[in-house]
């Protein structure tokens, strides 16, 4: 597979994985009265799992964007 493919499906799939873990942890709050729509609240929600999907992806880069020789 190109590299450049490779590369984008992997950052494909980390944005889908982090905005779906993301919108399910916001859900769950939100009906529990943690905070409400537009807050500062959740907008750490969704930057705290998006800092813990990059350090992921980062550490899992070298073991699926492997170069075939």
């Amino acid at each position: 597979m190109n590299p450049s493919v490779k590369g984008v499906l992997y950052v494909s799939v980390w944005v889908m994985l982090w905005g779906t873990a993301a919108s399910l942890a916001d859900f769950v709050l939100l009906e529990r009265g943690a905070y409400a729509t537009g807050t500062p609240g959740q907008a750490i929600t969704f930057a705290s799992y998006g800092i813990a999907a990059v350090v992921l992806a980062v550490k899992l880069s070298g073991r699926f964007l492997k170069t075939e020789k």
